[in-house]
């Protein structure tokens, strides 16, 4: 069962259900509620969907796997994937910060670093290892030329 639930929706699921919790039920008078941060937490939502929607359309293009636990059949540099390594797991970051911020959820901002590191041990740094391993000079190339995140 576990294996189903080991996918970074479902770890941006649990987040995004604690931080609203958080933000219905002990804001403890912590809030950030002006138009501003309203706004500023819709655009952020709006551009993780689109560095998603990116992202997914190279995949798709480049005829591999989206999926985390598998290896991919090309290694894709193109597209979004110049400016960042890791568009979707950003995508996700950044609709994590939005929402926290929509939802005025203050306290959950902890959850931002706690989300970002468990991306990375549990996807990213497994999905780099089998992609050094199978596309050793070009990853090591890629690796030099893209940065993680931004």
């Amino acid at each position: 069962m576990m294996k189903y639930l080991d996918i970074p929706p479902f770890w941006l699921i649990a987040a995004l259900s604690l931080a609203w919790i958080q933000g219905q039920y002990f804001d403890f008078g912590f809030s950030l509620d002006f138009p501003m941060v309203q706004m500023l937490g819709g655009m952020l939502v709006g551009g993780g969907i689109i560095l998603i929607a990116l992202a997914t359309i190279e995949f798709v293009k480049h005829k591999t796997t989206i999926i985390p636990h598998q290896t991919a059949e090309r290694l894709i540099t193109q597209g979004i994937f110049k400016r960042s390594r890791n568009p979707i797991y950003l995508g996700d970051a950044l609709i994590l910060l939005g929402l926290i911020l929509r939802w005025d959820s203050v306290l959950s901002l902890s959850l931002l670093p706690i989300f970002v590191w468990v991306i990375e041990k549990r996807f990213i740094l497994p999905e780099e290892d089998r992609l050094r391993r199978k596309f050793r000079v070009e990853f090591a190339r890629y690796l030099k030329q893209t940065r993680r995140w931004i």
